[in-house]
């Protein structure tokens, strides 16, 4: 599966940071990993740092997938609003899902600090409404954050402008929200985990999965036996192919990078990723040496051939979205690119055991624009159903909410 398009800044940026021998025969282990992005590196590290002999597949080079495309924008706001998802689920699950969120941001915050060199940083998150009509809600969002707990402020259009020079009737100012690289995060993951003695291999492919009460075998495109305890499909997107039930929708996503821009001219976007209440939104957030990343202009196309073909126009596009928003603003893109991402019905993310496949193959799909924060929390999650203890998300999180 191709999903991405153009020069992902990641990947030209780190390069390709190791390899590591692909699977050459039979093994077993507790848990089998299949992925290796963001998210296989995220779970494999939880579970091998709580005792679990871990092995972790990439049918890629790691990180090559939709983490090296990844704009990596960290926050507890999932692309559905609060009060949405408790006119859904009650304001309770609406309420956890965000917190828990909140708290997985501080969890990286952790794992970056212990791994190091991953650009992680503390940034505001500032949503604004791109259109009139969208006041109302984003107060009645403000409200229900304010009231439990949220460390948000309401920015009216005298407050946003003088702070953001944004012209817009209102927006929501969350303090609580962070950036990363994804790519060279997971691949210093992995790298640890490799030095650990955790079995680590890229170009290996699985060919078939065959799920039984007592554990789970993967055979590789190779012809080699993986037997696992539990195996958890942690391929991204690709993962879908293994369920007959569909439960997101593909997307493209674009975005570009400008080179360095001098602090004074950046202001303000130094230090806070500003995103709108448009669907499909435009959002844009610096990086540690002071490029402004952008993205958005997202669409339903799925073919990488006609992705390819959109990138420079996308381009363009939000660069002049963000130049008629910030009119002074040095623009020009240094690298441009797609990627696949999917979205569910509710923006919430699926973590847990499917019906076809029984308890013992688990899935990790941090679908939607949460995708890293939803693989630190799934990470847990995943944990506690194969220790067969409680977690509080297992339910909101799992499939058995299609039938809610």
């Amino acid at each position: 599966m191709d999903l991405k398009s153009g020069y992902p800044y990641w990947a030209v940026k780190n390069g390709l940071m190791q390899a590591f021998p692909p699977l050459q025969e039979g093994l077993r282990c507790d848990v089998a990993v299949v992925g290796g992005g963001i998210t296989g590196a995220l779970i494999a590290d939880e579970l091998a740092q709580h005792g679990h002999e871990v092995a972790l597949l990439e049918q890629r080079d790691m990180g090559w997938g939709s983490s090296s495309a990844s704009t990596a924008l960290l926050q507890y706001e999932i692309d559905t609003h609060m009060v949405d998802l408790a006119k859904r689920y009650g304001e309770d699950d609406a309420v956890l899902a965000y917190r828990q969120c909140a708290q997985a941001i501080e969890l990286l915050q952790d794992k970056a600090r212990d791994i190091r060199d991953v650009d992680f940083a503390w940034m505001d998150s500032l949503y604004y409404a791109s259109q009139r009509r969208h006041g109302k809600t984003l107060r009645e969002e403000f409200a229900l954050r304010l009231r439990h707990g949220f460390q948000v402020e309401l920015l009216e259009p005298a407050e946003l402008k003088a702070g953001y020079g944004i012209d817009a009737p209102v927006a929501i100012l969350s303090h609580q929200a962070a950036r990363v690289d994804p790519y060279r995060m997971a691949n210093r993951l992995l790298a640890r985990l490799h030095k650990r003695g955790c079995a680590i291999h890229d170009r290996t492919a699985v060919a078939e999965i065959k799920a039984t009460p007592r554990g789970v075998t993967l055979l590789t495109e190779a012809g080699h036996m993986v037997r696992a305890g539990h195996v958890i499909m942690a391929a991204g997107y690709a993962s879908q192919r293994w369920l007959k039930q569909k439960v997101a929708q593909n997307r493209s996503s674009y975005a570009f990078i400008t080179d360095p821009i001098d602090a004074k001219a950046l202001g303000a976007l130094g230090d806070t990723m500003v995103w709108e209440s448009a669907r499909p939104y435009l959002y844009m957030r610096s990086t540690g040496d002071g490029r402004l990343l952008v993205g958005g202009e997202d669409d339903r196309i799925d073919v990488p051939a006609r992705r390819d073909a959109r990138v420079d126009k996308k381009a363009r596009t939000l660069q002049k979205k963000v130049s008629k928003l910030f009119p002074t603003l040095p623009l020009e893109p240094a690298f441009a690119w797609a990627g696949t991402f999917a979205e569910t019905r509710d923006g919430l993310p699926y973590f847990g055991a499917h019906s076809q496949h029984g308890p013992r193959l688990l899935f990790a799909m941090a679908y939607g624009g949460n995708g890293i924060t939803y693989s630190m929390l799934g990470a847990g999650l995943l944990r506690s159903l194969i220790e067969k203890r409680k977690h509080p998300l297992a339910a909101l999180f799992g499939f058995g909410r299609l039938d809610r």
